[in-house]
């Protein structure tokens, strides 16, 4: 033994010192971690050669071992930790061998390479990864992130500690648009610092306030260690609750658990949501709190301009800007409820439903059974019992069977019937006519209301058309053509009301990025698509957004961009409306006539796709966005090929069960999780999360993922905490951008000392989710 350690113990610490060594020798990371593996195994190989590296292994050819089996303790279950007396026997730390060890390593990189960055079933979802950093990019070379500052800063400037607070709100904007912590921290810190400094603000809150709220894209989705993180967890959680259900003594996870182990990334970003959302305000609360503890550094600032083109009244702010669009969304909901609004959809299928089964499978082992009703409880397993005995009395599950022609008749009667007067996409549609209507009006309600109410009577015309004319049997192109005049009423006001709106410089700056951020969330979070294609949609959106914003500061036109916009709206209109299937046996005149208009606007749509890519390259921004999406994401996957070679030379020399013996030693999972999160924080000051998540998740993960716990809420509170290693000193990142455009006043201790209770804030953000876990469950719970 060397240094009285275990073999295996000083190669993990030779391990931890070569990466150690590796990220400050100033190489790449993304090189120096593989030059790590490699370093790293050619002196573990070197020392248990010379045979210094001895590893104490349990004897289990001992009296001892025999008997501690034959008690029915699970020999899988017993480690050195847990069992320190049994006799031991010293074994090399490679098994059969370091040259052995060499070839598994070898072909093991290969398959993993083939798996997880060329072939394997992740790389659809880590296509997401080159989308996002695109959209990120180009949002932040477009002068978007600009606007909002400036924006943001007259909206909360006359608040105490107002230009802090509207930090923290531009930076959850950004992340929900960007995710790019680097663009983001930089981009703040060029913008807002030096005006924070101007009006007087204190060098540690203002740094403070942009580091941490630059950070924010880590969390709030759409974020990239979301993306990497839910690629691995869930591999780690599927794998790890097929062990837990095989040790058990069940046959499968499913029938353990009584639901697929699956854990998707777009069900991460739905519960991603509540969290960040939840740091964003702890961020601005303390911002806002300190100002009033401290006054004089970070005071209130009134001289930074208007944002509305027509002074308005408190009153009328409060009608048109809340009032009225509440209480027309309230009714939209109050109708959906009495049923006035709602499906009229009378698809019928050709065939039954499956009955129902019982809600736990009951045909398994006696050891299975006990290990369910340990899981889920002596009633639920009653219950699942008591299903199953109704459903085999009945003549056994009921399945799916044709429907003849009467069965389908009768149903689509019944369909007709109780159909709602109002059709739910009618309904949706005029609520956002009528919503842009009454925000016209409170941004400049001194203009002639005429064309604002010639819409409003297209909506109600409209409404009361669909009610009284249009029946759920309709097909979608004669409702279409009965809809027309009212449609072009409430289209005659609508584009009235947009000229108003752009008078307004909030809904100006804000409306845009905000609906590309609905579409891409929306997207994923409502379950329409998963988040590569949503990333596409987004990457499209954020280069013709750039595009028009180029236009506007050329003085040129930018009716291309919103008709190409237009065009996508009423192709997916049209999508969502009629059955585009045209290879049918038969298909109506009206879907010719649709199909027609939308594939027009499709190729309209990438007509203006194209044209934005060009106007950017004339102008010089989209080459250096590829070469910096190109340079970010090549870093990601060379990262994730050279941790993938640690991760095995950890293995190869048992560190990796060594490790998990250690955690799975304790009984607590609680105790477990705890370790596992402190040692994230710890490595956080030294590590950045990429490392994090490709090292050091996958050798803790079959611990953290086999347990009880929701593998989402492990996942987010990982995700949390490694938001945290952006802030920490001395290799915080966040620091590292911000020192790099701070004024020469803004010292490096500044930085330091105004990270400091932000960094506390996320250990409360952590604490916070650790004892109310339905932050984090909720969101997925409602949707799903």
């Amino acid at each position: 033994m060397l240094f009285g350690l275990d073999g295996v113990e000083v190669g993990l610490i030779i391990v931890f010192l070569c990466l150690f060594g590796g990220i400050l020798s100033g190489f790449p990371v993304a090189f120096a971690i593989g030059g790590a593996g490699v370093i790293s195994f050619a002196i573990i190989a070197a020392l248990d050669s010379a045979g210094l590296l001895v590893h104490q292994a349990i004897d289990t050819s001992s009296q001892a071992y025999s008997t501690l089996v034959n008690s029915g303790v699970k020999p899988e279950t017993i480690s050195i930790f847990r069992y320190p007396d049994l006799p031991r026997i010293g074994v090399h730390v490679f098994e059969r061998g370091w040259e052995t060890a060499l070839d598994r390593n070898i072909s093991f990189i290969v398959n993993r390479m083939n798996e997880r960055v060329l072939a394997g079933q992740s790389i659809e979802t880590l296509l997401a990864v080159l989308m996002f950093v695109l959209m990120g990019i180009t949002l932040e070379r477009s002068k978007i992130a600009n606007d909002l500052l400036t924006t943001m800063a007259r909206v909360f400037g006359p608040l105490p500690g107002g230009l802090a607070v509207s930090v923290v709100v531009v930076g959850a904007f950004l992340a929900a648009s960007t995710g790019i912590v680097g663009a983001t921290v930089v981009t703040m810190g060029l913008l807002s610092l030096p005006t924070m400094l101007r009006h007087n603000y204190s060098p540690e809150i203002a740094t403070g306030v942009i580091a941490a709220s630059g950070t924010l894209g880590q969390i709030i989705p759409p974020s990239i260690v979301i993306v990497l993180l839910g690629t691995l967890a869930g591999d780690l959680y599927s794998v790890a609750q097929e062990n837990r259900a095989i040790e058990a003594g069940c046959s499968d996870a499913l029938t353990y658990l009584g639901e697929p182990a699956v854990v998707s990334v777009g069900t991460l970003f739905q519960a991603a949501l509540l969290p960040g959302i939840l740091l964003a305000l702890l961020y601005a609360v303390y911002a806002f709190g300190y100002a009033l503890l401290n006054p004089s550094k970070a005071p209130a600032v009134d001289d930074l301009g208007e944002t509305n083109a027509e002074p308005i009244t408190r009153g009328e702010g409060f009608t048109w800007f809340i009032g009225v669009p509440v209480a027309l969304i309230a009714g939209l909901l109050v109708f959906s409820e009495v049923g006035v609004i709602g499906s009229q959809d009378l698809t019928v299928d050709s065939y039954s439903e499956q009955g129902d089964a019982a809600s736990l499978r009951t045909n398994v082992s006696p050891d299975c059974q006990e290990a369910m009703i340990e899981l889920h409880g002596q009633e639920a397993w009653d219950t699942a019992v008591a299903e199953q005995a109704a459903i085999d009395e009945a003549g056994g599950l009921e399945e799916s069977h044709q429907l003849s022609e009467e069965e389908i008749a009768e149903r689509l009667a019944t369909k007709i019937e109780n159909a709602a007067p109002i059709g739910t996409g009618v309904a949706t549609i005029f609520l956002l006519f009528s919503l842009v209507l009454a925000v016209a009006r409170g941004v400049m309600p001194s203009a002639s209301p005429a064309p604002l109410i010639v819409g409003a009577l297209g909506v109600v015309l409209g409404l009361l058309v669909d009610i009284l004319l249009i029946g759920p049997q309709w097909s979608s192109g004669a409702t279409v053509v009965v809809l027309l005049i009212p449609f072009a009423l409430a289209i005659y006001g609508c584009t009235h009301a947009a000229i108003r709106l752009s008078k307004n410089e909030l809904i100006r700056v804000v409306f845009p990025p905000l609906v590309l951020i609905v579409a891409v969330l929306g997207s994923i979070l409502g379950g329409i698509t998963n988040p590569t294609p949503a990333a596409a949609l987004g990457a499209a959106g954020s280069i013709m957004l750039a595009a028009y914003r180029k236009l506007r500061d050329e003085e040129r036109s930018g009716k291309v961009i919103i008709f190409a916009t237009l065009a996508i709206v009423l192709a997916i209109l049209i999508g969502i409306n009629f059955d585009l299937r045209i290879n049918n046996a038969e298909v109506s005149f009206d879907t010719w006539i649709a199909f027609f208009f939308a594939y027009a606007a499709y190729i309209y749509a990438a007509f203006g796709l194209v044209f934005a890519c060009w106007v950017l390259f004339a102008g010089g921004v989209l080459t250096p966005v590829v070469r910096e999406t190109a340079k970010v994401t090549s870093m990601v996957f060379t990262i994730l090929i050279g941790s993938q070679l640690l991760n095995l030379v950890v293995i190869s020399f048992g560190g990796e069960h060594y490790i998990q013996q250690f955690l799975r030693s304790f009984d607590n999972e609680f105790t477990v999780f705890l370790i596992v999160m402190l040692v994230l924080f710890i490595l956080g000051f030294v590590l950045d999360f990429l490392e994090i998540i490709y090292i050091v998740i996958p050798i803790v993960g079959p611990v953290i993922y086999g347990g009880t716990f929701d593998p989402k809420w492990v996942t987010i509170m990982i995700a949390v905490n490694l938001q945290t290693s952006f802030l920490t000193p001395p290799f915080g990142f966040a620091l590292f951008y911000l020192r790099g455009v701070a004024p020469k006043e803004v010292t490096t201790g500044h930085i330091y000392r105004g990270v400091a209770p932000f960094v506390l804030i996320q250990v409360v953000g952590l604490a916070i989710l650790w004892f109310f876990p339905w932050i984090v469950t909720i969101v997925p719970q409602l949707i799903g």
